[in-house]
């Protein structure tokens, strides 16, 4: 451990208010680190790499926890780990792509212990519930001294690991409407082992055909091949009203090229994730037209 522990100090507030009202007085002096199932946040301790030594320690806080249905759709809160989620009944029937995502981050252990809030505020592109989040139109429940606030999660991300959070805020929830009715979802992530392994590519798809057989509602969600998890929209565009067939998903193929960034890193290259993510886009393709 490269970080001196005994210099760190952490918080466990009460509840939810006192933990809002502690971060708030933190600020100008030094800004307490939310902590919850501290899975990267330990990593970067280890390694000595994380400049901050006040936490503020969110696992104890109910207020944060469970999952629940809303009139608007499913709440999770932002202190629920993948293991709850991906086991949860209504997750599995009505969001299968976030249970099949909620399954390939981390060991066990680790879905035993990370939280949907933590993966979101870590703000890295590669985060593997983000594209769902994001293909599922989800919004974002801040809370601060001041009250609550929605942020549609399209504007959560200004830039690499930059959200659209004010220093006092904290991530409570998360709200997912539910997919349209007949929408077919598609979740695949790509990475150097079946398991265990940061995302090369990762993507969430969703597609509905209307009765004439045209395409009325589409997402398409990449993590890993831009600064923050984005939406193909030119390719959602070449899809959008259009009937299915081969020239339609070659326009959206094409499309795709200019939606999205890779880039060169240890991971993987440029040229690699620009086929991996052309060739999942074809695969979501056939398996949400039946073909």
């Amino acid at each position: 451990m490269r970080s001196a522990l005994s210099e760190l100090e952490v918080v466990r507030p009460r509840s939810l208010d006192h933990a809002l009202v502690a971060l708030h007085e933190s600020i100008g002096i030094e800004r307490l680190v939310p902590l919850a199932g501290g899975t990267d946040l330990f990593v970067a301790l280890n390694a000595g790499t994380h400049a901050g030594t006040r936490f503020l320690d969110l696992g104890g806080l109910r207020e944060l926890r469970g999952l629940r249905e809303g009139t608007r759709g499913l709440v999770i809160g932002a202190g629920a780990t993948f293991r709850e989620i991906g086991e949860h009944e209504v997750v599995r029937r009505r969001f299968p792509s976030l249970a099949a995502a909620a399954g390939v981050i981390g060991a066990w252990q680790i879905q035993n212990r990370a939280t949907l809030g933590g993966n979101i505020a870590n703000a890295s592109p590669a985060g593997d519930s983000l594209p769902v989040l994001l293909a599922h139109d989800a919004v974002v429940i801040a809370r601060s001294v001041r009250g609550e606030r929605r942020i549609e999660f399209g504007s959560l991300y200004r830039g690499y690991r930059d959200l659209a959070l004010e220093p006092d805020e904290l991530i409570a929830a998360v709200e997912l409407p539910y997919p349209p009715a007949r929408a077919r979802m598609f979740f695949r992530k790509i990475g150097t082992r079946k398991s265990q392994s940061i995302s090369k590519v990762v993507f969430c798809g969703a597609l509905r055909t209307s009765r004439d057989g045209r395409v009325d509602h589409v997402r398409l969600a990449y993590g890993s091949v831009a600064p923050v998890t984005l939406r193909a929209r030119g390719a959602e565009a070449a899809l959008l009203d259009a009937r299915p067939g081969a020239d339609t998903s070659e326009s959206a193929r094409a499309a795709l090229t200019r939606d999205i960034a890779p880039i060169d890193d240890i991971r993987s290259d440029r040229d690699y994730r620009l086929e991996v993510a052309e060739n999942v886009l074809d695969q979501f393709l056939r398996v949400a037209l039946g073909r």
